[in-house]
Formats: structure tokens, sequence, C-alpha cells
């Protein structure tokens, strides 16, 4: 009986007992819409349990880590004590159990049993695995699967308690202590969830990459600790460390520490964003689209371009942007997508769940799966937005890298004429700074363009479920707008290209400036060249107005569009016939309200597309620029005598381009129209030979360098160069030095050879000068090595181009700007000794060296007039000295010795010339926010407050209105109960029940002419506080719009201003591409991204304030969890932020070398091709730009960091307040119009305050440009203003000139430049000054300039002290030609007299006077232009021209810096006259390396070291034995 009775008992028996369920269905899943707890608890809970205890005690035996140095991330401790809290907490649960013995007491029992021993298991790892080589991490990733098994079960038994109507019940205190402990281990486990997604990890982790790899098993070793700047960003990084971007906690700790100081202290970039890596992808798809284009062509016939040997670019960037990146971009668009539907699903979501709290007893199931589809579909919507947004900041990164790496190699390919005919150096610049930011903002509004009519076309097609055909006549309106709308965007796109050539113009025309700084100081030049740059400011800040008004406009009509469309909606919808209600009133306005983001974000998605259009088409017109094609220049045919180097036979070459794709417009024609043709070119050079070219000023000889180097247009003949692919050594005529040190400058990408480089610099006569370098040559030069003198320069150039080691030699010029024993030097040592067995083409003027010549080429007027020996040439060339030096006759050594050191040299260097940009650190100073309101004027900035106030009151205002109306219909009892203050809402409206589908009728029929009346009286109200909020906006937006231009204006003047009044110093020590940066970049936030962020800022801050003071007047319960809330969103946004404003500092400081770089290669772009050093410059620019995309990228992580944090923070809210409706449900204690209004403010000010953070921040970022800017006006050195009214406007009269003791040194701790110079010239007389290089010749002209002021010691003009002079009167009175012949773009005339005081006439006869008036003639008079820099002039030819300015003046003391090194003998010789007649009454100071300029003036004054070694006259000098002069005069003779 007993064995059957057994037999009987299988596991539907089992189960039937445990469960108390019939036998015919023992194991029930799902019973009365819900899940049966036999299921919940075996399955779901015992099962769970089971394969958390075994999986957990697998990790048991993890071997323990012998190396801890580390303290214990305290997410550990957090996991730890939430594992044992949840045992705790199930070993109550089974006590009450057991007390409150009920039916299925067993199944509780075993499944509480079970989560007891699993979770003691798994605390038990826990406490192992933070012992081992986990600690450094989360732990293995299983971890977190096996504590979310258990969390069904979790949730199934509290949606039982909470249904059970015994269990909310407190007189069962059993019952609701159960509940009460379901509860707590729910949250305990969201404890652990958290503590593992982010485990605090501590810093070590930054350093050891572990936060790349969470899941490594690799044992921490001692030495694992790496430099920050070592660890790869995002690599490597587990699931959840990418989605909540946990890899750059340590780096956010470390910024706000304040220690990311430089560039190298962030992230490496993910391997796939390098610049190198997408630089190949870019160049493949180029490649791709390039056959791709070739095989459509098929057998077409070649083009000009084509058959010149061109190579002209085919492909259209956007094609190969389009290929590169475009299907991952695209992809990005099913994101955005989601997301966008998301967002409907949260409205319709909060609709069911207030619909649900009004119906009395219903299930409390319904409210659950409310609140839990409310939590998932704004969680997702969140993190989906996350990622989009962040991979497309990843995209438009790789985008841009791209864009300035192909910008980069086209300016290092493009051939010399179309740059030169087509672009100036400002506009290229702005190619990679302006533009490409232009097309990369595209890349953010691409995916609107298409999102933002799909979210239209939904809130159109619910309007119309609503109000059927009555919404057609807003939206008629709304097309009305369409044309307008078109006719603003083309009228900002145009406006925006001329401002953009504005732009261009006027960084160009700064560029200028700060390159020729000098010579503008030296002529008093500031006020004209600051009122031209004033002007240039002008026209663009005429077409930024526009530009900001019509944006003003166009905010404007859309901002106020809803209103129009829903009051016109409203009068169409009566004139039709039907009955208005408020609840279609509600209805309608929620619907309308959620057209207003697409049709707001609508015009800034245009803007950014038309100006990404203006900026790709410019690119593109750079791109097509032809190529230089060195295949087809050079002849491939050798030569029948293989010793002949370069064959030249007919050759025919041009400066102009020969014709790209674009037409040159009429200037450029114009400008190019007199250039130079070299043609009937015939010459043979043999290997091994010296061959001089010698010439007239102008006639050539630089550009047969050119042409031999191939940066000219090849227009016929043929040219052939044996080796050429190895390039030249050329050293160019005006030296293009590097902004880096002595030796890298000489180097120049090469290996270190201690032996041939101390060679080099011995033969280029360096020695001496590196010695007395506080660093020797590794001192630092100065941007294009304006802190050397030009024979240094000219040295330094010399030498680089010797240690090259090339078999050609090109040399133009370099023994010109040096004196007499030196250039001998340069010709023994260099250019005849190590240089011997090398083919060498030296152009010179220097004709005493001619005869150690192998061939001499005589040049005039672009061809070659005679080849042949030194013998035969040189009695056709002029002005030859009689007594030229013999090879016999070498120079004594001692002469040089007695040289002694230069004290001048490098100015004033100390080890770093300038150092690296300074970076603020720290918030921004409160001075910052204060310069910005001054500079948008106090009046006007409380003006645009006072607007905001009014225009978010009468938002406010016209929202209470809405909710007075509705409770004013509820208490007349006009409406029936559907109608809630809920609904003042718009989201909930919205969905309410069958609001969708049919027309809600809710008016008595009896009240419906009252009703009539009071709907009439509330909208007529209602339409006057909307349209006063329409006016309000349209101040708003117009002030703002004026103040953001008197603020970019105010800026810029107050810069301008400080900059040109800044001393030569602090130009010296800045490189350029800094202060331009200021000028560009800069301005451009001040100009346009700061008002713009800024707006959006104080639109937020209103709006907030707004939202707190009516939700304050409603629910005043909720400000009470706004604090803990506040504190949070504090504490977020402080950790951010420190990094945050570090971040976009180093980007500032990383971009400036990315410009400065791009300026330098442009400038010296022929020696780099000459060179063959193209791919290395590549590969710096390419370091340079990686670095700034680096802090680029982390910046952009930074922001999504924190994006993602207060999106969590805003769905834990909203998520919160729904479940404790849900349950406060149940207790019958709530108004379901007040949860309703809860939901939807928690909603927006979640929003809103993560508006207000992103903005606050880029608002800080942008205003970073204006603490740059700020620095400059304010804290520059800057020359002393003061003038003195009692000197008489004659003054000087006579012209006598006296040092008294004077001792100048450039900065302190270095040695003087001048020391205890004391000397007295007499009126009218004639001084020539001599002395090695860096001696303290040019030093004398800067200290009588004021350039630098005296340490010690009066400098005198005729009786009165400089120093007590002003600064404009001094030098409005002094005339100089300076060293460095500085010419900026412009006319003959422009260059000549800038500030118009002399007639036509006179001009004319002062370029008679420099033998100019040919040259000038044949460019086109002086209304020719003379190209970027004089581009279009020789260099001998624009000395002649500043020689032509000093005639015109009318000053009694002239100074001349060497002002003939340039020019031809015969030349010279005419000059020299010139002088002497033209300022025969006056002062004339010399400084000259030809012995023979200065054998005819009064005196002679020899300098040494800083001071006065001779002065007397040339005749006592020579008599001296023992005499300075008397030696340099010897070298001379036979």
């Amino acid at each position: 009986m007993v064995r059957g009775a057994v037999a009987d008992f299988g596991p539907s028996e089992l189960f039937s007992g445990l469960c108390h369920t019939d036998t015919l269905d023992p194991f029930p899943v799902w019973r009365d819409g819900a899940i049966t707890p036999c299921f919940n608890q075996l399955v779901l809970g015992v099962l769970a349990h089971a394969v958390v205890a075994v999986f957990s005690a697998c990790y048991l035996s993890t071997q323990r880590c012998s190396v801890l140095r580390y303290s214990l991330p305290c997410g550990w401790g957090l996991r730890v004590a939430s594992a044992l809290l949840v045992t705790l907490l199930y070993v109550v649960d089974l006590v009450l159990v057991v007390l409150l013995h009920q039916g299925d007491m067993y199944l509780d029992v075993l499944a509480d049993g079970c989560a007891v021993l699993a979770w003691l298991v798994h605390f038990r790892a826990l406490l192992v695995l933070q012992r081992s080589i986990y600690r450094r991490t989360s732990g293995p990733s299983v971890l977190l699967l096996l504590v979310i098994l258990p969390i069904p079960n979790l949730v199934v038994s509290l949606l039982a308690y909470t249904q059970d109507a015994i269990y909310p019940d407190l007189a069962k205190p059993l019952r609701v202590a159960r509940l009460v402990l379901a509860a707590t281990r729910g949250l305990s486990l969201l404890v652990y969830l958290l503590a593992f997604a982010a485990p605090c990890v501590g810093e070590w982790s930054y350093a050891s990459m572990s936060v790349n790899d969470a899941d490594s098993s690799l044992p921490l070793l001692e030495s694992s600790y790496q430099d920050t700047g070592e660890v790869v960003a995002e690599d490597g990084s587990s699931f959840i460390s990418r989605l909540m971007y946990l890899w750059l906690n340590p780096l956010l700790k470390r910024g706000r520490r304040g220690e990311l100081e430089r560039p190298c202290d962030v992230y490496l970039l993910p391997r796939r964003l390098r610049t190198s890596a997408v630089r190949r992808h870019f160049l493949r798809c180029w490649k791709d689209c390039q056959q791709g284009a070739e095989t459509q062509r098929g057998n077409t016939t070649p083009r000009p371009e084509e058959l010149s040997g061109i190579a002209v670019e085919e492909v259209g960037l956007l094609k190969v942007l389009h290929k590169a990146f475009g299907l991952r971009y695209y992809l990005l668009g099913v994101l955005k997508l989601a997301g966008n539907m998301l967002s409907f699903a949260g409205p319709l979501l909060l609709s069911s769940l207030v619909h649900y709290m009004e119906e009395e007893g219903a299930p409390i199931s319904r409210g659950a799966w409310c609140a839990t589809g409310l939590f998932f579909s704004t969680f997702f919507s969140a993190l989906i937005r996350n990622i989009f947004a962040f991979e497309v900041s990843k995209v438009s990164l790789s985008a841009r890298a791209a864009l300035i790496s192909t910008i980069y190699g086209k300016a290092l390919r493009v051939s010399g004429g179309g740059l030169a005919a087509r672009f100036t150096l400002g506009e290229v610049v702005n190619f990679m700074t302006t533009d490409t930011d232009h097309v990369i903002n595209f890349f953010n509004s691409f995916h609107e363009v298409w999102s933002v009519p799909f979210q239209f076309s939904i809130a159109l097609y619910l309007l119309y479920l609503q109000v059927g055909v009555a919404f057609l006549g807003g939206v008629c309106v709304a097309l009305l707008l369409v044309p307008l709308n078109k006719v603003l965007a083309l009228k900002i796109m145009e406006n925006n290209k001329h401002m953009l050539t504005h732009k261009d113009s006027r960084v160009k025309l700064m560029t200028e400036v700060l390159f020729g700084i000098r010579v503008i100081k030296f002529y008093n030049w500031e006020a004209y060249f600051a009122q031209k740059i004033a002007d240039c400011r002008r026209q663009e800040l005429s077409h930024l107005k526009a530009i900001k008004y019509l944006d003003a406009v166009c905010v404007y009509t859309w901002g106020s569009l809803p209103i129009v469309i829903s009051i016109i909606t409203f009068v169409t919808y009566v004139l039709l016939g039907h009955e208005l209600t408020a609840a279609k009133v509600f209805t309608t306005l929620s619907l309308v309200g959620m057209l207003i983001l697409p049709l707001s974000s609508f015009p800034w998605v245009l803007n950014a597309t038309l100006e990404a259009k203006v900026s790709l088409d410019r690119i593109q017109r750079f791109l097509k620029l032809p190529n230089q094609d060195l295949d087809a220049y050079f002849s491939h045919v050798a030569p029948e005598d293989p010793q002949d180097t370069i064959v030249m036979s007919q050759g025919i070459f041009s400066w102009q381009g020969s014709g790209g794709p674009d037409h040159p417009t009429g200037s450029e024609t114009e400008s190019t129209k007199g250039s130079l043709l070299l043609h009937s070119l015939n010459l043979s050079i043999t290997k091994g030979s010296l061959v001089v070219v010698v010439g007239k000023v102008g006639c050539g000889k630089s550009s047969l360098l050119a042409a031999i180097t191939g940066e000219l247009n090849r227009r016929g003949g043929d040219l052939y160069v044996q080796g050429r692919e190895d390039g030249f050594g050329l050293a160019a005529q005006e030296p293009w030095i590097q902004h880096a040190t002595v030796r890298d400058n000489i180097l120049f990408g090469r290996d270190y050879n201690s032996s041939f480089y101390q060679a080099v610099v011995e033969a280029c006569a360096l020695t001496d000068d590196l010695n007395i370098l506080p660093n020797g040559d590794r001192t630092e030069v100065g941007e294009n090595g304006v802190t050397l003198s030009g024979g240094q320069k000219a040295r330094l150039a010399l030498a680089r181009a010797v240690y090259m080691e090339k078999d050609i030699f090109l040399l133009d010029d370099p023994l010109g700007a040096v004196d007499t024993d030196v250039a001998h030097h340069l010709m023994e040592r260099c250019i005849m000794g190590i240089l011997r067995r090398k083919t060498r083409i030296l152009c010179t003027h220097r004709i005493e060296f001619v005869d150690k010549a192998d061939v001499v080429i005589l040049m005039d007027n672009g061809t070659i007039i005679k080849t042949g020996t030194p013998e035969e040439v040189l009695p056709l060339v002029e002005a030859v000295p009689k007594n030229r030096k013999n090879d016999s006759n070498a120079k004594e050594k001692g002469t040089k010795e007695e040289q002694g050191p230069s004290n001048e040299l490098f100015a004033e260097e100390e080890s770093s010339l300038s150092g690296k940009e300074q970076k603020a650190v720290g918030g921004l100073a409160w001075k910052v926010y204060h310069a910005y309101w001054r500079a948008v004027g106090g009046a006007l900035s409380v003006s645009i407050l006072l607007s905001l106030l009014l225009m978010q009151a009468s938002k406010n205002v016209s929202d209470w209105w809405l909710s007075h109306w509705i409770s004013n219909l509820k208490n007349n009892g006009s409406a029936p109960s559907v109608l809630m203050p809920a609904y003042s809402s718009p989201h909930l409206l919205l969905f309410s029940p069958g609001g969708l589908m049919c027309s809600v009728n809710i008016m008595e029929t009896t009240a419906f002419a009252n009703m009539t009346s009071e709907v009439k009286f509330y909208l007529t109200v209602y339409g006057s506080i909307a349209g006063a909020n329409t006016v309000f906006t349209a101040f708003r937006a117009f002030l703002f719009a004026y103040g953001g231009i008197r603020a970019a204006t105010v800026v810029h003047n107050r810069l301008l201003d400080t900059v040109l009044k800044a001393t030569v110093t602090f130009f010296d020590t800045t490189p350029l591409g800094r202060i331009l940066n200021r000028f560009s970049s800069d301005l451009y936030s001040v100009d346009d991204t700061l008002p713009f962020f800024l707006n959006i800022l104080l639109a937020n801050i209103f709006g907030l304030l707004g939202m707190l003071v009516v939700m304050s007047y409603g629910l005043p319960w909720f400000l009470v969890s706004l604090l803990p809330l506040g504190l949070l969103y504090h504490c977020t946004q402080s950790f951010y932020r420190h990094t945050s404003r570090d971040l976009k500092r180093l980007c500032s400081l990383t971009l400036s070398p990315v410009y400065s770089h791009f300026s330098e290669t442009l400038s010296g772009l022929g020696t780099i091709r000459a060179s063959s050093s193209a791919s290395r410059f590549e590969e710096e620019n390419e370091r340079r730009l990686e670095q700034n995309q680096r802090c680029l990228f982390l910046s952009n992580a930074a922001m999504q960091w924190l994006d993602i944090r207060l999106q969590m923070i805003g769905v834990i809210v909203v998520t919160g307040i729904s479940v404790i409706a849900v349950i406060q449900h149940q207790f019958k204690s709530i108004d379901p119009g007040l949860v309703g209004l809860s939901l939807s403010y928690a909603l927006s000010i979640t929003g809103l305050l993560s508006g207000l953070i992103f903005n606050f921040t880029q608002t800080e970022m942008q205003l970073v440009s204006v603490e740059r800017t700020e620095e400059y006006s304010t804290t520059l050195p800057t020359e002393p203003q003061h003038s003195n009214p009692q000197v008489p406007t004659s003054w000087p009269e006579q012209g006598w000139v006296e040092f008294r003791g004077a001792v100048l040194s450039y900065r302190e701790g270095l040695p003087n430049a001048l020391d205890g110079v004391s000397l007295v010239v007499r009126p009218g007389e004639k001084v020539g000054v001599v002395g090695r290089t860096g001696s303290g010749k040019s030093t004398l002209f800067l200290a009588l300039f004021r350039m630098v002021e005296l340490n010690q010691g009066q400098i005198l003009l005729d009786g009165v002290d400089t120093s007590q002079v002003g600064l404009a009167q001094l030098r409005s009175k002094l005339a100089i030609i300076p060293q460095d012949p500085f010419l900026f773009s412009g006319t003959v005339r422009e260059n000549l007299d800038p500030c118009g005081c002399h007639s036509d006439l006179r001009l004319l006869e002062a370029l008679e006077h420099c033998h100019l008036s040919p040259v000038i003639n044949r460019i086109g008079g002086l209304g020719a232009e003379v190209g970027e820099r004089g581009k279009s002039l020789s260099l001998g030819q624009r000395q002649l021209l500043c020689l032509a300015r000093a005639l015109l003046t009318e000053a009694n003391i002239l100074c001349i810096d060497e002002a003939t090194a340039s020019v031809d003998q015969k030349t010279d010789k005419l000059l020299q006259q010139t002088i002497r007649e033209k300022f025969q009454d006056k002062t004339v100071l010399t400084i000259a390396h030809r012995i023979n300029t200065i054998m005819d003036s009064d005196r002679v004054l020899v300098m040494r070291s800083g001071k006065v070694v001779e002065f007397d006259t040339p005749a006592d000098l020579c008599q001296r034995d023992d005499s300075i002069f008397c030696k340099l005069v010897g070298g001379r003779r036979e």
C-alpha cells in the first residue's frame, strides 16, 4: 500500500504539493494576468540562485596577487557590503516566512534558503577576487550577469505584493515588513550594479592601462606604471566602460586636480582615429575616385592641362568625403531614427500613466507596466542619443584630419606660379581654419536635414487627427514663410561669402603687418595700418551685422510661428462651424508646441548647410590648382656627355601659371602681366664645376635657379638635371629660417654627424656666433629668424644647404649680406672648400670673387647674354673694382680672430626664445566676464537682460493663464472630470483617451452660449499675452545681435591697438602664428560662436528661473526633492568643468603650432621642395595635428561623459516619481493632475539643466578666446605713447647726433649689445659703420629709433635727449633704409607713400633717382600691384624701392642698414652717387659690408662687441698699422 502511494508520487505531485496547485496543471506559468508564484520562486528564484552559487564558487580558488601596491577601489567595498546585506535580508525574510506560516511556506523557504546560500558563496567570491589580479578592474564580466539573473524574481515578487491588498495593509506588520525587505533588496542590488558600472577606480588605473583592459588577467607588475600620455583612449575598454565613458574617469580626476598642463598629459587617440590612419584611408579613397572618373571618361580627348603634363585634381572633394566616411556616417542615421521614435514614446506612456491614475480601482500591473515602459523608453532614448552624438563627433574628427592633411599636402605639391597667382598666404591659411570648421560643422547638421521634416510630418499628422482640415490654415502661414526663409537664407549665404572675403583680406593684411612690424615702427606708420585694418574689419563687420540681424529675423519668425499657427487654426476651426472647446484648445496647443523643435532648428540646419557649401567650394577651388609635375617638367633624355649635370636648351620659363581650372580675376592678371619671362636659355653645366651668375638687379638670376628647381612653369625647350630626385642644396636670397633651434635649422631633419656638423659650422663662419649663445647651437631662433641679423640668417641658411650633402648646390647671393672678411671666409672655406667637388651655381654681385669660377654666366632681361671664362665675361660687367683679390694673397688670420664674439647675435636670446605658449589655469577670472560685459556696454547689457526677463515672464504668465482657464471651467462644473489640471502640460492632453480618435465634445449644450463667450474672452487674453511675448522676443533677438556686434568691434579694436603699440622685443619672442591666432580663431569665437552659446545660456537661465517660480507656486513640496538633485548636478558639473576647461585651453594651445607650421611651410615652399623634404614636413604637420586632435577628441568625450550622466539622473527622477505615483495610487492619496504636472516638469527641468550645464561650459570655453585677447589687450609690454609739446616741429634742424655712454642689453642677464658707446656725429657728416656681424652696428640704429630703450646713458639729437621726445615725433624725423626690404600688398604708390603726402611727379622722380623707372613702367606704373610682400619684384628691386621711400622723406638724419647688399656693382655705384647728391647736407649713417661703399665717407666707425673701437677718417685709419679698418681694406688689395 505504502509502496503504491510512493509510486504515485511523481514530479507533478511534488510540484502540486509545493505550489498548492491542481495535479492536472501542477506547474502553471501564467494565471490571472500575472506570473504564478510557483514559476517565479522555482525558476526565476531557485534556479537563478543556483546558477549564481555555482559560477561564484568557480572564483573561490582564484590565485591571490602578491603585488597589492594600490588602494582598493571603493566599488569593491560597496559590492561586498551589498552582497552581505542581501544575504542578511534573505535570512530575515526566511524567519518572517516561518512566523507567518502561510500555505506556500515551503516554496518560500526553499527559495529563500537557496538565495541565502547563493549570496553567501557570492560574498566569499568577492572577498577572494578583490585580493587577486582583478583588484584593479570591476572583476570578470560574468559577475554582472550573475547579479542580473535574480532581478526578475525580485520584480515579480514586488508586483505580487503590491497587487495583494493584504501586504500594503498597515494592520498586518509582518506582511508590510516582507514588502519593505523586498524593496530594500532591490535597492541593494541597484547599488551593486552601480558600483560595478562605476568602480571608482583609483589614479593608478589611469597610469596602468587597466582602464582600457577591464577584463585583463595579467598581473599588475611593479614596472607597469606608464605616463598618462601613453594610455590609448577607448580602445580595449569594456562595453560598460564605453557606454558610460568610465575610461575617461582617471583623466577627469587628474583635470580636477589641475594636472592637465601639457598636450602630452592627455590620452592617445584610438587607433582608428589616428591622423596617419585617417590620411592613408582618405588617400586610398581619393585614388579610387580618380580611377573611377578616368574610367567614366574612357578614351575622351585629353584636356589642355593633361597635354601640358600638369596633374590637375579631377575629383570633387564631396565625392571623396562621401566615399571615405559616407557609409559609417549614414548608418548612424539608424540611431537618429530610433532616438526620434523613442522621443514620441515618452509622452504616450506619460499620458497612459495619468489616465491609469484617474481610474479608481485600476489594476496595479497597468501602472507598473507604464512606469517600466517610461523607464526603458527614457533610458534607451538617452543612451541612443548619446552614442549617436559621440559617433558623429568621431566621424567629423576623422574628416577634419583628412581635410587639413589634404590642404597641407596640396600646398606642398601645387605649382609655384599657380599658388601665387590665385591665392594669398592669408587665404590659404583660412582654408585650413575657418573653411575646414564650416565643412566639419555640416556633419553635425546633415542628419537633421531629414530628421527635422520627419518629426514635422508626424506632428502635422497628429494635428490633423485632432482638428481635421482646420490645421491647414496654420500650415499655409508656415508655407508662406518658406519663400521668406529662402530669401533670408540666400542673403545670409551671400553676406557670409563677402564676410569671409573681408576676413581673408584682414588676416592677410595682419600677417603682412606682423612680418613687417619693425619697418612699420621705423617709419611711424602704425596709424596708417591701424586705419587700413580697421577699414577691412569695418567691411567684415558690416556683413556680420547683416548676418546677425537676418538670423534674428529668422529666429523671431520661426519662434513666433507656433502662436500664429495656433490662433489661425482656432479661427479656421470656428469658421468651419465646429465647436471650440477647452480640450480642443489644449490638445491643439500641445501639438503646435511639438512643431517648435523641428521649426526652430530648421534655420540653423539650413545655415550650416549653406556655410559648408561655400567653404567646400572654396577648398575645391584650391585643390583644383595644377600640381607640380616634375616628371613632365624635366627631360629624361640624358645628354651625350655623362659629365653634364644640368643641360638647358632653348628654355622658356615663366612665373605665371598656364591657366588652371579657374580663370584669374582682373587684379590677378594685372599683377602678373609684367612678370619676368626667361627665354632662349641655353646652358650646359659640367659636374663639379663652379658657375657664377652675374647681372644687374632684376635680370633673372634668382628666376634661373627657380627654373632649375622646378618652381617655374616651363613654356618651351628642354631641361635635364642629373639626379634631380635627390634634390638640391638651396640657399635662397631671402633666407628662410625655421622657428627651431640653430642645430635643428642646420640639420633640417638629417641625422647628427658630429665631425661633419662641426666642419659645416666652421666653413659657414658660425663658430664664434655659436660660442656666445646661452645654449650654443641648442638656442631657439625666432620665427623667420627675426632675431638674427641679415648676415647670420644668410650663413645659417647656407649651413643648412651644405649639411644636406646634395650633388648640386644653388647659392643665391649668400655673400651679399655679409661683410668682406666673412665673404672671403665663406668663399674659401665653404664654396671652394667643403663644396669643392660639388656642382655649384652661385648668383652674386660681389665681382671680386668671379675670377674663381670655372664658368661665368652674364644675364640681362631674362636671358643669357654671354657664357664663358671669367676673363671673357668680366670686361662686359661694368663697375668692376680695379684691384681684385688674388688666390695667392691669403687674408691674415689675425683680423678674423680680433673680431671677437658677437654680443648682438640672437639679440637677446636665452636658452629658449619664446618657450611654449602659456596656458591659463583654473577657472575663468571674473575680469574676463567683466571685460565682455564692458565690451557689450553696461546699459545695453542691462537692456538685453530686461528683455529676456520680460520675454520669460510673459511666457510663464501665458502658462498660468491656461491653467487658470482650466480650473475655472472645472470649478464652474461645465467640464467633466476628464479635464484635470494635469492637462496644462502639452504632453498629457495630446494622448488623452479618445483624443486622437474622435472629436471630444465636453460641453453641456445648455451652457453653449456662455461657454463660447468665455472661450472668446480667455482666447483674447491669451492672444494678447502671446502677442506681448512675440514683441519681447523680437526685442531680445535684435538687442542681442547688436550687443554681440558691439562686443566684437570693441574687442578687436582694443587688441589691434595694443598689438601695434607693443615693443619690438615682444614680436621677436612671440611666434607669428600665436599672434595671428588671436586675430583669426579667437576673434571668430568672439564674433560668432560666443554670442550663439551665450544667447542660449541666458535663455536657459531665465527659462529655469521661470519654471521654478511656476512650480513653487503650484507644487511647493517638489522643491524639497530639488535640493539633493541640485547637489548631484553641482557635483557632476564641477567634476566635469575643470577638465573640460583645461582641454579647451589645450585645444587652443595645440592649434597655434598647426597654423604657424603651415604658414612657415608656405613661406619656405621653395627650399622645402628643392631639398626634397616635402614628405618630412607632411609628417611634422601630421604630428602637430595629432596632438590637437587628441585634445579635441577628449574634449568631445568629456562632453558626452557629462551628457550621459545628466540624462541618467533625469531617467532616475522620472522613474522615481512614476513609481511613487503608482504605489500612492493604491493608497488613494494622490491627485493625478499634480502627478502629471510633476512628471512633465521633471522631464523639462532635467533637459533644461542638462542644456544649462552644456551651454555654460560651451560659453566658458568660448570665453577662453576673450581671455586670450584680453591677455594681449592688458598685459603686453607697450611702447611709451607720450609726446613732448616743447620740441619744435622743425627739430632736428642741424642733424647733430651724440651718444653719451650708451649701454643697452636686450634682456636682463644677457650681455650688453651696446657697451658704453660714446661718439659725436657732426651735422651733414657722412659716417660709415663697419664691424663683424653681431658687433652692435644695427643696435646703434635700434637705440637711435628707440626700438629698444637704453639701460644707461643718453642719445642726443641737436642737444635734445631722445628719451624725452615722443616716439612718433622722434621716428617721423628720422629716415631709415632697413636691412630687410619690407613691401606690403598694394600698389607701388601705396608702398612709396602710404599716407599720400607726395604728388605722383615727386614719386616718379624718386624712382628715377633709384634707377627703378624701367622696372616700374614694365609692371604697370605707380598703380601696379607689387604682390604679397613685394613678390613681383626681386630682392634688389625691393631694396631700391625702400631707398626711394627714404628719398621722399624730408628727414635731416638718414640711416642706411646694408641697403645695397643685393644690388649689382654698377647700380650700387649709381646709388652711392644719388645718396651723395640728394643727402648732401644731411647726416648719413651707413652700415656696409662692401668697403668701397664707405671709402668716401667723412669718417668711419668700427664696432666690436658693442664698443667703439675706431672712429676716424678713412685716410687716417688706413695709415695706422694696428687699425682693424686698415686690415679690412688691405684684404681688397692685391
